[in-house]
């Protein structure tokens, strides 16, 4: 399909917010969408939907974006483009009241979701004073951001230091070299990235969060495991694919198959720079939420205890192969490999190796990664759901912290 997508990624996002400044970052990527100091946000869409596509800007923990894709002619044209929206922001003050109303019905909608809150409580627990532990702002916080806050934290965290730009699809190489020089060469450099490594809470407890008649419960169970520049990351990976992270794996098909306490539980390895987690997630009926901790802990020490066959793991390895190899068919894909290559630290032969170390896992090694990694004594459980009913449902996993 002749078609470009450029990318340009920012090392900043929530990482470099302080707790009083809980999505400040969210906001002014809001603003950012609002126009430039020569475009309106109605020119810019415009100007992306004439050349086949749009133009979008994203907003994470460790990493910002600004991409697009449009027709391969229009390549040159989406580069100026991005360099406009990214470099010359308006930050409309007119728009600061309606963009604040949105998050805060954002956030409201969040609260009232058994999966946010139990996530929130998750994360705040296991990263307690860093910014991958707070999710989401309070009313008063959001109320409280002013439009010189915002041009703040994007003079503080924007800059060429911290960015890499990505093309991919058909283009002209020569022209599309040219415009990335013309648009962006007189971007300021700017600080380096953040490096804020986190040092997550390690060890058994519960949490209840009390939602009274509540006819499911909501489970997230995991702990701090190793990211992806470890050595044993991929090995994880596949554990995790047999474990509880793809449709085939073994606590998918206990408590979903067999014995039918859930629709749609599913496990996976949670990362961010320097930093990640195992977790295991499922909403399940309330009258059997022990049963099914009980379950997920019994597929756990199965395979710590026995390695699986060869057959079952090389069906998991041809499952991820084949992700791997979709994943990398688009031009959104190559450019999600190629950050996330970069973001990590990982080698210049990632992708091209990577399909061969998946294969390269042996039964054995598996059970030594869930023995070494996923330990269920050192695993945080959050429970939403009804007290009344799952308290005493729990007690045997721990004593409940009520929240």
């Amino acid at each position: 399909v002749p078609k470009t997508t450029v990318q340009l990624v920012i090392r900043t996002g929530n990482i470099d917010e302080s707790a009083d400044e809980v999505w400040l970052a969210d906001l002014m990527g809001d603003l950012m969408k609002e126009g430039t100091t020569t475009r309106s946000a109605e020119d810019i869409a415009r100007e992306a939907a004439s050349m086949g596509g749009s133009l979008n800007i994203g907003l994470g923990l460790d990493r910002s974006s600004v991409s697009g894709t449009v027709l391969a002619e229009f390549g040159t044209e989406l580069v100026a483009l991005i360099a406009d929206v990214t470099l010359n922001p308006a930050f409309p003050e007119s728009e600061l009241d309606r963009l604040r109303g949105d998050r805060i019905r954002q956030v409201s909608i969040s609260r009232t979701r058994a999966q946010s809150v139990t996530q929130e409580r998750f994360r705040a627990v296991m990263y307690p004073d860093h910014p991958y532990g707070r999710l989401y702002p309070t009313e008063e916080q959001l109320q409280g951001y002013t439009l010189e806050q915002v041009r703040g934290f994007y003079e503080a965290n924007f800059g060429a230091a911290r960015s890499h730009l990505y093309v991919t699809g058909m283009f002209d190489e020569a022209a599309i070299r040219e415009a990335i020089e013309t648009a962006f060469s007189g971007w300021k450099e700017g600080p380096p990235a953040t490096v804020d490594i986190p040092e997550p809470v390690t060890g058994r407890a519960v949490h209840i969060l009390d939602r009274p008649g509540a006819p499911q419960s909501t489970i997230q169970v995991g702990l701090p495991t190793v990211d992806p520049s470890h050595e044993d990351f991929v090995a994880l990976t596949v554990t995790d694919a047999l474990l509880g992270g793809s449709f085939a794996s073994r606590i998918t098909a206990n408590i979903r198959e067999d014995k039918g306490y859930t629709y749609s539980p599913f496990s996976q390895v949670s990362s961010r720079y320097r930093d990640a987690y195992w977790v295991e997630m499922a909403d399940v009926t309330t009258a059997v939420t022990g049963a099914s901790l009980d379950e997920i802990f019994y597929e756990i020490e199965r395979l710590a205890n026995e390695p699986p066959s060869e057959e079952e793991l090389r069906g998991i390895q041809n499952y991820l192969a084949g992700i791997f190899v979709l994943q990398n068919s688009s031009r959104g894909g190559i450019v999600g490999q190629l950050a996330y290559m970069r973001l990590h630290g990982l080698p210049d032969d990632y992708l091209e190796t990577y399909v061969d170390r998946i294969y390269a896992v042996t039964p054995e090694e598996v059970q030594r990664i869930v023995q070494e990694y996923i330990r269920p004594d050192d695993m945080l459980l959050v429970v939403t759901g009804d007290r009344a009913q799952v308290e005493e449902q729990l007690v045997e996993f721990g004593t409940p912290i009520v929240d």
